[in-house]
Order: C-alpha cells, then sequence, then structure tokens
C-alpha cells in the first residue's frame, strides 16, 4: 500500500477514537489491566461484534497518545507485511510515540506474528484483537510462545447485560437477556436482522472465504440445523448423513471452522480415559442465546435447552474444562478444575413429578461415577433443596459472576 492511503485512513480512525462515548464495563477489562506493566503482547479474541474493538477503545483512552488501527476496515484490504513499517511511520508523524500499539481484526494480516514479534523484541506493546481462535492459536504458538497473554470476549454475560440496560437482577431482567443475548449492537436497536445478518457474516467470511469452501449454502443449513439443536447431541456420522456430505470428516472440518469462529462450542461426554472422550457423541452450544432465538425456526419451542445453553456459557467464561454425563443416566454439565470433576448440575426449566426422580438420579449417577464434589439444580425461577440438593434460579446462580 502507499503510505498516504495507510495515513489517510488512520487519521480518520483516530478521530473517531476521539469521540466521547459511555463505554459498558466488561468484566475481562480488570483482568486486563493487571498486565498493563508488563511487556506481553496482550490479545483479545472472540466471535464477531461481542465488542472486541469497543473494547480495545476502552484500553486506548487508559493510555492517550498511543497508535490504532483497525484491519477491518476496507480501505486495508491490500495491507500486507511490509506495510506494518509505513504504519509506524505514519504514528511517528501523528506523535503517536507512547510505544503502545492497538491493533484491531490483526488476523487479516498474513503473517502478521512476525512484525509484532520484532516489535517487541525492541521494547513496543501491544494490544490485538482477532475473531479465529485457531489462527491465534497456531501463530502464536509458532512465533509468540511466552511473550502473550490471551484473552476470550463473549458477547455480554447477564451481569454486563444489566449494566449496559439499567436493569435490576431478577426474573424479569434475566426473561428479557434468554430473549434478547448479550451482542451490544442488537440490544441497542432490537432489529432481528443484525443478528441474521451477523450469522451470514460468520459463515460467509470465517468459513467460505477463509477455508475456501464451495457449498455455501449446505454451510448455512447445517448452522441453522445446529442452533435449532443446542443442548443435544449430536454425532458426526449422522450429520453426515443428514446433509449427504462428501465424508465424515468434512462434516468434522466444518464444525470445527464453526468452533474456530467462536460460534458454537463442542462439548465432550465425560469418561477417566481421553481417548474415548474424543469417540463419544458430542453436545451442541452456541455463543449467545438472542443469536439462538433470532435464527430459530421455533424460539420458544424449548426455553429448557436455552436455558441450558445459557447456563454453559457461564461456566465456559471461566473454564474451557466442561464436560457431560451420560451412562444409564444423563447429567447435563460437569464442571472440571485442573481436569478434575469438581460441580455436576442439572439444568430444567422447572422441577414438578414428571420430571423430578429423573433430574435426581441423573445427578446423583454424576456425581457417583465422576467423583465430583457436589450437584446442584438450576432453574429458571424456582429455588428449593430437594434430597440436600440446592435448587437454584439461574439468575441468581449468574448473578453471582
Amino acid at each position: 500500500m502507499l503510505k498516504i492511503q495507510i495515513a489517510s485512513t488512520v487519521v480518520d480512525q483516530q478521530k473517531n477514537l476521539k469521540e466521547k462515548r459511555l463505554y459498558t464495563k466488561r468484566h475481562i477489562s480488570k483482568r486486563i489491566k493487571d498486565f498493563y506493566s508488563t511487556n506481553h503482547i496482550l490479545i483479545i479474541t472472540g466471535v464477531r461484534r461481542c465488542g472486541k474493538s469497543t473494547l480495545l477503545k476502552e484500553l486506548f483512552v487508559h493510555y492517550g497518545s498511543s497508535g490504532y488501527c483497525n484491519f477491518e476496515d476496507p480501505r486495508l484490504n491490500s495491507f500486507r507485511l511490509n506495510d506494518f513499517q509505513k504504519l509506524m511511520e505514519v504514528f511517528h508523524e501523528m506523535g503517536l510515540e507512547s510505544g503502545i500499539y492497538f491493533l484491531d481484526e490483526i488476523q487479516n494480516i498474513p503473517q502478521w506474528e512476525l512484525y509484532i514479534r520484532a516489535g517487541q523484541d525492541r521494547g513496543l506493546k501491544f494490544y490485538i484483537t482477532g475473531s479465529n481462535s485457531r489462527m491465534f492459536s497456531r501463530e502464536l504458538g509458532s512465533r509468540l510462545t511466552g511473550r502473550h497473554i490471551q484473552f476470550e470476549l463473549f458477547p455480554f454475560s447477564y451481569s454486563e447485560y444489566l449494566s449496559h440496560t439499567g436493569l435490576e437482577k431478577g426474573v424479569v431482567s434475566f426473561q428479557q437477556y434468554l430473549e434478547k443475548g448479550g451482542f451490544p449492537e442488537y440490544l441497542d436497536r432490537e432489529y432481528p436482522e443484525i443478528l441474521q445478518q451477523l450469522l451470514m457474516d460468520i459463515i460467509h467470511r470465517d468459513l467460505v472465504v477463509r477455508h475456501g469452501i464451495r457449498e455455501e449454502s449446505q454451510v448455512k443449513d447445517l448452522v441453522v440445523y445446529l442452533l435449532n439443536n443446542i443442548s443435544k447431541e449430536f454425532s458426526y456420522n449422522n450429520l453426515s448423513k443428514v446433509f449427504s456430505f462428501g465424508s465424515v470428516n468434512t462434516v468434522i472440518s466444518y464444525l470445527d471452522f464453526l468452533e474456530e469462529s467462536f460460534l458454537i462450542f463442542k462439548v465432550l461426554k465425560y469418561d477417566f480415559s481421553l481417548k474415548k472422550r474424543q469417540v463419544n457423541p458430542r453436545k451442541i452450544y452456541a455463543v449467545d442465546p438472542g443469536l439462538v432465538r433470532v435464527n430459530s425456526y421455533q424460539p420458544d419451542r424449548d426455553l429448557g435447552r436455552l436455558l441450558e445453553n445459557i447456563v454453559f456459557l457461564g461456566l465456559r467464561r471461566k473454564s474451557q474444562e466442561i464436560c457431560y454425563h451420560k451412562q444409564k443416566k444423563e447429567c447435563d454439565l460437569i464442571e472440571l478444575q485442573k481436569g478434575k470433576p469438581v460441580q455436576s448440575i442439572q439444568v430444567c426449566w422447572e422441577l414438578n413429578d414428571d420430571n423430578l426422580v429423573r433430574e435426581l438420579e441423573g445427578l446423583r449417577e454424576a456425581i457417583s461415577y465422576t467423583k465430583a464434589e457436589k450437584g446442584i439444580i438450576l432453574t429458571y425461577n424456582q429455588e428449593d433443596e430437594v434430597e440436600g440438593f440446592p435448587v437454584i434460579p439461574v439468575w441468581k446462580w449468574l448473578g453471582e459472576e
């Protein structure tokens, strides 16, 4: 790119940064601030439109005279590795010489990690965002080992939703969160088209374009099917048959790509053998309840599964160590810490005479099999204790994060 093209784009972006805006505080920002004084490269990853750029701008304000560049800007489509030097010259000429730089959606630039590593060696500090987990894990592992700290950002959690909307914690606000989810732009405008277009953007940009997939309509059908079947078990073989894919490996690749884009999460069945965990059926969860509802055929058909998805997200924000249990009975979620099961969780809309025995038997079997330390039952709005197990409304359980 020509230096004048880069300069024109950066000047426009810096002007936008100076506009005074109110940002909803993200819980993760407190953890990031612990690393302000270190020389680590700080990387924020997460699904598109979840607030990474906004968080980066909030961090930018802390430093004042720093360089910022958003590589999602279409004017930077031709930016390549050797253009980083021109970008730094532009920052220098603008008086942005604090040695701290904020680079948004950097995954669009091939071999970006080569420059970042060299810059860090010269004492520069970088804050980076990106929307593809595989790319970051691969490139960071090979080039930046021991030099970076990575954080995952999700759409608003329930407590962040309360901060954003000004609502009070309780079943009324939780019902709204269940319906709308936590994507900031959708909450501000509530146009379903926002989340529908977001889904299409993820499919097209993070799968079709990035991985050269030809059958875009087939991928769309698969994604919609998964969103309509959250919190359920699936097998690669069955999905391959349902959608007539050429091979099971194709299905495996597509679901891996979807997980890399942070759209979905696959959860393994718990087993003491790590090898057996990999071959058992998995359960599927989505990144946001609002995204699920807007892109589902019958959004109110099974609110219990949507509730379970929200519980999963509450766990996933803290840890990647989550499984489910299924032997003779079933238990929805198993929370692990350092590989050890610590909590078994059943999730149901409400406990009643029809499901009480089933939920308790599944919970007891899971605790017995996994040796988890405790078990709880989470519901929409029931609070009780049954045979020694606490029954807690999900909105109370989430409010403690």
